[in-house]
C-alpha cells in the first residue's frame, strides 16, 4: 500500500476507528491516543494489508489496541479526573460497601445467565467471562478452532447482551 493510500485510508476511516475506541473506553482523550496508535499500528503494517479489506483489518486493529489498554496496569490503577481539563491522576479509592453489594449481586446474576445459555455456547462463554481464558486457550481446552470459538463467543455475547436488557441489569453493552 502507498503512502498516498494509506493517506485517503486515514481520512476515510478516522471517525469509525476513533468511534470504536470511544466506544470500547468511553473516554474521549483516552480514543484519540488510541486511535493514532491504531493508525501508527496500521501504518506500520501497512504492506500486509489487501486494500478490499482494510475497513475489517483497521476496525481489528484499533479494537486490539482498546482492548490491550483495557487490560493494562495502568488503566486498572490510575484514573483520570472526568472534567477533561485538569486532567491529573489520582489513585483510586475503595467504593462505598452498598455498591460493592450491588456489583456483587449483579456479578452473580450474570454469572448465573451464562451459565444458563444453552450449548455450545455455555463453555465457551463460561470460560472467557468466568475463567477470564483466552480464545486461544479455550480452542485448545475444547478441541475447536479459533475461529469456531470466536464465532461462538461472538454469538453468546449478543445472547448475553439479550439477557441483560431484558433483565434490566445492566444497559447490556457486553464487551
Amino acid at each position: 500500500m502507498t503512502d498516498q493510500a494509506f493517506e485517503q485510508l486515514v481520512v476515510k476511516y478516522e471517525k469509525l476507528v476513533y468511534t470504536i475506541c470511544y466506544q470500547m473506553t468511553r473516554n474521549p482523550h483516552t480514543a484519540q491516543d488510541l486511535a493514532q496508535e491504531a493508525f501508527l499500528s496500521a501504518y506500520t503494517h501497512r504492506e500486509s494489508c489487501d486494500e478490499t479489506n482494510a475497513r475489517p483489518w483497521l476496525c481489528r486493529i484499533a479494537t486490539n489496541k482498546a482492548k490491550d489498554y483495557l487490560k493494562s496496569a495502568y488503566h486498572r490503577k490510575v484514573d483520570l479526573t472526568e472534567d477533561g481539563e485538569d486532567v491529573h491522576t489520582t489513585l483510586h479509592t475503595s467504593p462505598p460497601p452498598e455498591d460493592l453489594t450491588i456489583e456483587k449481586d449483579q456479578a452473580a446474576q450474570i454469572a448465573q445467565i451464562i451459565r444458563s445459555l444453552k450449548e455450545p455456547y455455555v463453555k465457551v462463554a463460561v470460560a472467557y467471562f468466568l475463567e477470564d481464558r483466552s480464545v486461544e486457550e479455550i480452542a485448545r481446552q475444547l478441541g475447536r478452532p479459533p475461529k469456531t470459538v470466536h464465532t461462538q463467543l461472538y454469538r453468546a455475547k449478543q445472547l448475553l447482551q439479550k439477557h441483560l436488557t431484558q433483565g434490566g441489569i445492566t444497559d447490556g453493552t457486553v464487551r
